[in-house]
């Protein structure tokens, strides 16, 4: 069972900026000034490569279902609209991040990719949505879940299910700790600034069964995929 005490609206944002400094410090390409034991793991080697994206890349696409001219909302976005298929999906692409320096980068860039399908990146936190109700066919949310407790989860579960048309679909991932990268990758990002969180899958089943329905799911080498309804 997971806790049903919520931390004070302060340790939410205290986590946020860990999170936020390390993604901005990524994408800003600095370096990350690493213990020698750390940078001599086999999954550090991989990351500096660029091959562990690869392993660790949630394929939200296939569970998402995208019809033409839906909209979608991204939430973490990252660089999302710049690096997958959404011109061959034809469908409206809303972001929300709390990377400063990703957001610039996509609002700067998304629309000169493609000006119809790009509406714009938001700033904020995933738990605090700046959209109206009902307004997303499609939600996605990968490669971000296991920053933050699952009780924090719950928050963004509850905004989704706003922002969402009853017939929307929301699709995002939640790390598996049973796996075989799941302790080395949470060492690396510990020490890459953000803490991870190893939460039993059965936690978020829970949650997710409180406020709506899997409808399927998808396991990849580190993340496990949800397909929920509400």
């Amino acid at each position: 069972m997971y806790s049903s005490q919520i931390p004070q609206q302060q340790d939410w944002i205290e986590q946020i900026d860990r999170v936020r400094e390390r993604f901005d410090r990524e994408f800003k390409q600095e370096a990350f000034n690493l213990p020698a034991e750390v940078e001599a793991m086999p999954i550090f080697r991989e990351w500096i490569s660029h091959n562990l994206a690869a392993k660790i890349t949630s394929p939200f696409w296939e569970l998402a279902e995208f019809k033409k001219n839906q909209r979608c909302l991204d939430i973490g976005c990252g660089v999302s609209f710049l690096i997958y298929d959404w011109l061959k999906w034809e469908t409206y692409f809303y972001g929300q991040e709390i990377s400063t320096v990703a957001r610039n980068a996509l609002n700067s860039r998304g629309s000169q990719l493609n000006s119809k399908l790009f509406k714009g990146v938001q700033a904020g936190a995933a738990h605090q949505l700046k959209y109206e109700n009902d307004t997303f066919d499609r939600v996605i949310s990968t490669g971000f879940s296991c920053y933050y407790p699952p009780e924090y989860w719950k928050l963004v579960l509850q905004e989704v299910k706003r922002v969402l048309k009853p017939d929307g679909i929301f699709v995002f991932d939640a790390l598996d700790p049973d796996t075989e990268l799941a302790e080395n990758w949470a060492i690396l990002e510990m020490y890459l600034g953000a803490e991870v969180f190893l939460s039993p899958l059965a936690q978020f089943t829970e949650l997710v069964k409180e406020v709506g329905g899997i409808t399927a799911t998808k396991s990849g080498q580190l993340f496990k995929l949800y397909q929920v309804s509400f």
